[in-house]
């Protein structure tokens, strides 16, 4: 039995319709109907990651972080393949940099989509508490 079944569809052209259940996922390599492959990918890493954080805190006793935001950023080559991401991570609450720091390396041992890319294109992350 498979655990994660998708449909992927192209009519015409380069946007693809996804089918994930009940939800679908327009993606356009050229990015003019809907995000690129690689911004969704990116996306998709920031969505995995967050919460992740979220219980790397519980587990360092905060239970409340408040608000918290990731901008990612990404580099790409001139074949547009990703060659580095990084998140800034602003927290709500006022937690010391120490603490942030552990925090953000649960999150990577928690965040599935940190574990399934390959190690050299991890995202570089930065913690920011007291952030709001």
């Amino acid at each position: 039995m498979t655990d994660i079944e998708t449909s992927t569809v192209s009519e015409e052209g380069f946007v693809s319709t996804s089918q994930l259940g009940d939800f679908d996922l327009t993606v356009d390599a050229t990015g003019e109907e809907g995000p690129t492959p690689n911004q969704v990918l990116v996306a998709d890493y920031a969505s995995c990651y967050l919460p992740a954080f979220r219980v790397g805190g519980q587990k360092e006793g905060h239970e409340e972080l408040g608000k918290v935001q990731i901008d990612a950023e990404a580099d790409l080559d001139d074949d547009d393949d990703l060659t580095g991401i990084s998140f800034d991570i602003y927290v709500e609450a006022d937690v010391d940099d120490d603490t942030l720091e552990t925090i953000v390396a649960h999150g990577e041992d928690i965040c599935h989509v940190h574990s399934a890319l390959r190690e050299g294109l991890h995202a570089d992350i930065s913690a920011t508490g007291d952030a709001f």
